[in-house]
């Protein structure tokens, strides 16, 4: 495109927004929409994803492409003028971990993944700037393996404590849309931007040929829901605990958020009774509710040394998060840590997986087959392997291996594919050992 700005350009202009914004935390906004361009659009673009499911309209990102620059200018004419249309959202399910109930996932068409981008990189680089360093959850430079290394640092710290595991019913399906409005109206009253997201809000989800429309909820799967369920966590959850509920507490607490999921750990108990008592209130002032069952106080204190006996006395409890058990165990030095192991829900819905892949491609040349399976094994020991957690590596990988050579030997009802056969076949067509990637010691 000629004469189109650099993704460095585009950086630069974020960098700007993101300085005046650190420097006036208080101020409100009121022009920010007048930073995407079409070169601007042309970075946003860039940063889509090309290669997911495509919205009502069948567009493909291949088939936008033909006619870039055009398609870009028109976008960015119907932005500014107000001519803008959201199209609804397609629904999708993809499964939960407990393998019973599934996730709702909203697909926007792909010129609105790309226009979402737009925007959420202007809000970002304002809202970046109040975020605090307890959340983790859809951050630029963060990440679930962050979250978890803070939050092992803190319990070893404060020798464990009282765990409150919180987790909120349909989250996103669940956001006020005018309390939502009413968070951005402290910050970013941009006219262009709060009609364009209020589009958004309002344009509904298509399931089953039936368009339906509701006060709450910020489809999953959109490119403005992160940031925009963010914000509302940032609101409900972060700021009040930073602000209100701590200094208020006897001992310390800290609190450690990605996306939705969310610890307390608090040095007492009568601290922790005290926030969960008053948590279902704070969520319910907006329109949350906390699951009943999910969400509760776990002990989970340092077990004390002197043998057995006092270790039953005193047994911690655990917790889930993020895929993983956290539990306390002894180090190969005898010494108490809080180890990690894969949540066996994660690990029984990643070894079905396999299972039906390994199924629906069983004729597939064993070459490819052999490659796609090696991705899969790195890509789990890229999140999972994660130190005092190879038992939980070694159990997935034979899982694997398990399942490849059931699903090979039914490749046809003649041939049949003995242990021994399978074995020497591994040796042209290694799986990749179990490795641990992430250390806990790290500082």
């Amino acid at each position: 495109m000629a004469g189109t700005s650099s993704p460095t350009t585009v950086s630069t202009a974020l960098q700007r927004i993101a300085t005046l914004a650190q420097e006036a935390p208080q101020r409100v906004v009121t022009t920010l929409a007048h930073h995407i361009d079409v070169p601007f659009l042309m970075e946003a673009y860039r940063r889509t994803r090309k290669d997911g499911a495509v919205g009502v309209d069948g567009q493909t990102a291949q088939m936008y492409a033909t006619a870039l620059e055009r398609n870009l200018e028109s976008l960015l004419e119907r932005f500014k003028s107000g001519a803008y249309a959201a199209p609804p959202v397609r629904r999708v399910y993809i499964p939960k971990d407990d393998g019973h109930s599934s996730r709702p996932l909203g697909i926007p068409s792909f010129e609105d993944k790309v226009l979402q981008r737009a925007v959420a990189m202007v809000l970002e680089a304002i809202y970046e700037q109040d975020f605090l360093d307890c959340s983790y959850g859809f951050r630029p430079k963060r990440s679930q393996h962050q979250a978890l290394d803070a939050l092992w640092h803190q319990i070893m710290e404060m020798s464990g404590g009282w765990v409150i595991s919180i987790d909120i019913e349909k989250y996103f399906d669940s956001i006020s849309h005018r309390q939502l409005r009413g968070i951005l109206d402290q910050r970013v009253r941009d006219g262009v931007i709060r009609r364009t997201i209020d589009k958004w809000l309002k344009a509904g989800v298509l399931e089953n040929g039936c368009i339906s429309h509701t006060d709450t909820g910020v489809p999953q799967g959109s490119g403005v829901a992160p940031l925009l369920s963010n914000l509302f966590l940032h609101e409900v959850l972060d700021t009040w605990f930073e602000n209100v509920a701590k200094p208020r507490l006897k001992g310390k607490a800290v609190l450690v958020r990605f996306a939705d999921d969310a610890i307390v750990l608090c040095t007492h108990e009568r601290d922790a009774r005290r926030m969960m008592a008053v948590l279902p209130k704070r969520f319910a002032k907006y329109g949350l509710t906390l699951h009943p069952e999910k969400t509760r106080v776990i002990p989970f204190r340092r077990p004390p040394s002197g043998g057995r006996q006092a270790e039953r006395k005193r047994e911690p409890g655990s917790f889930n998060l993020l895929g993983f058990t956290h539990y306390w165990g002894q180090s190969r030095a005898g010494k108490w840590v809080v180890k990690r192991k894969t949540a066996s829900a994660r690990l029984s819905r990643a070894l079905k997986r396999i299972n039906t892949w390994c199924r629906e491609h069983r004729h597939a040349k064993v070459s490819w087959q052999h490659q796609q399976l090696v991705w899969k094994l790195r890509g789990h020991n890229g999140y999972y392997g994660i130190t005092g957690n190879m038992k939980g590596l070694r159990q997935f990988r034979l899982g694997v291996r398990n399942c490849w050579r059931k699903w090979l030997a039914r490749r046809s009802q003649r041939s049949r594919i003995r242990w021994d056969q399978f074995e020497e076949l591994l040796k042209h067509y290694p799986l990749p050992q179990s490795k641990i990637v992430h250390s806990a010691l790290k500082t």
